[in-house]
């Protein structure tokens, strides 16, 4: 993803790589201000995660 300031939550779906784990919500390079705390969301067993905060969907691309 190497967001560069992007608004958090701003999308419902984020593909992320390997070098990103651990993933957690929101990811870096997105603006905290307006967002949720940071969960860690499990994703390295079944390449998909949802965040229970704001429902945004994560997908594991293999590096």
């Amino acid at each position: 993803m190497n967001a560069a300031e992007i608004q958090a939550n701003a999308q419902n779906k984020y593909e992320v790589s390997e070098s990103e784990l651990p993933l957690h919500c929101p990811m870096e390079g997105m603006s905290l201000w307006n967002s949720h705390p940071k969960v860690f969301l499990p994703i390295e067993k079944t390449g998909h995660s949802k965040c229970p905060y704001c429902g945004a969907e994560y997908t594991l691309k293999k590096d």
